[in-house]
């Protein structure tokens, strides 16, 4: 009786556990009590849960926005659980609707393949190759056949359609809206219902489409799987949803150097909600965290364990400690890294040669232009001193700072 006891003691605090993980950092989760009661029947069983994740094929760059949801899945699987990542070769014919003013171009078969092959790429650089099953809905979707697209059509009404927001603001300013894109929301469910999924995970914005598979596996007699719903993720600037195009994001394939400077840039009210969407810190630890930042400690110190963190988890444990040995040097210390790079240049006709055109040639700025507009800034040194003109000359030895991050020695050969 005893031993019962404590096994129970055990489940329950696994279970406990279990849901901390799944719900840091979270938007909403719907479906807890369900959840909870699978939780702990997988527990029990040593059954994996199933875990839907889908993508449809439109071939972004990952960035740690990105990231966030392929994240929130590593920490799934390494809770024991199988990941389904379905790719929407399908579905992707069509183009979600989701946050479009008009009807979405369908991607051609070809732009789809080479798409879902990119993503395949990205997404094994977090998530675990070994543990993660990756499905294409047109295998279940384009054997369908009339009859049975009739009877899954007939398990929504217009007027349920029209409840989303992307559809009532077009049919209310007579936008068209073709009506395969009703059947947008219905697909996604459908796979829902083909895997058995236990829970999906998605952003905000898939709210309809994934509440949508929960209505279907009710209809088709299957337990609902529970929804998790991810928040978007600021970039450095701390206003912006991080985005390449606004220049505040923070990509998962960059080097370690440029990678740890720029998470130490983010604002310090961004730290916890890095932690809980940028890495995959536990609850226990990211406990800690919290307690000395209440308690007085200095942000610095947490975002130097934050930055370190992040780094580790895309460029490794080696590269991550240069790199913050690298950060501490140029910037806490205002010293010179030891590994800076090299900057080596031919001399010309015995003349003393300006800054420009060898930092253009090795690639630490894009053009003239560009390197005309960090001196105006005030973005260039040259051992220490602010550069002040586009003719500012060079000799071995110097060290020229090129922006926040990139510092080169001059090696001069004649």
């Amino acid at each position: 009786m005893e031993e019962r006891k404590k096994n129970e003691v055990c489940v329950e605090d696994d279970v406990h556990h279990s849901l901390r993980v799944i719900k840091q950092g979270a938007a909403e989760l719907i479906g807890e009590e369900e959840l909870e009661e699978k939780l702990r029947r997988s527990i029990l069983t040593g059954k994996p849960l199933t875990i839907k994740f889908g993508m449809d094929p439109s071939a972004p760059d990952i960035h740690l926005g990105h990231a966030v949801a392929l994240r929130k899945l590593k920490q799934l699987q390494d809770l024991g659980h199988r990941v389904v990542v379905v790719i929407g070769d399908f579905t992707g014919r069509i183009g979600d609707p989701t946050g479009r003013s008009k009807g979405r171009k369908a991607l051609t078969d070809e732009e789809v393949l080479v798409n879902a092959q990119t993503y395949q790429e990205q997404i094994f650089h977090i998530l675990d190759r070994e543990k993660t099953q990756v499905r294409y809905n047109g295998e279940w979707l384009g054997r369908l056949n009339l009859s049975e697209v009739l009877e899954l059509a007939s398990t929504i009404t217009v007027a349920r359609m029209l409840e989303r927001d992307d559809f009532q603001n077009r049919f209310r300013n007579n936008i068209p809206i073709g009506l395969h894109e009703f059947f947008y929301p219905l697909m996604q469910a459908y796979d829902s219902v083909v895997l058995e999924a236990d829970l999906e995970l998605g952003g905000t914005d898939q709210t309809f489409n994934i509440l949508m598979g929960r209505s279907l596996q009710r209809e088709r007699g299957q337990e609902c799987q529970a929804a998790l719903f991810m928040p978007v993720l600021e970039g450095i600037d701390g206003v912006e949803k991080m985005s390449k195009s606004l220049g505040n994001y923070i990509g998962v394939h960059e080097d370690a150097r440029t990678m740890f400077t720029k998470v130490m840039q983010i604002p310090d009210s961004l730290i916890i909600k890095y932690f809980e969407l940028a890495t995959d810190i536990q609850p226990e630890e990211l406990d800690k965290v919290k307690e000395e930042l209440a308690d007085g400690g200095n942000p610095r110190d947490a975002k130097l364990l934050l930055a370190g963190t992040i780094t580790a988890l895309y460029n490794g444990e080696e590269e991550a400690e240069a790199a913050q040995k690298f950060f501490r040097e140029a910037f806490t210390e205002r010293l010179v890294p030891e590994d800076a790079d090299i900057l080596q240049v031919i001399m010309e006709k015995g003349n003393l040669l300006d800054c420009v055109r060898p930092l253009v040639n090795g690639g630490y700025v894009g053009s003239g232009a560009e390197f005309r507009r960090l001196v105006a800034q005030g973005g260039v040194q040259k051992n220490g001193e602010r550069v002040k003109n586009m003719e500012e000359k060079i000799q071995t030895g110097d060290v020229l700072k090129v922006g926040k991050r990139r510092f080169v020695r001059v090696k001069i050969d004649m």
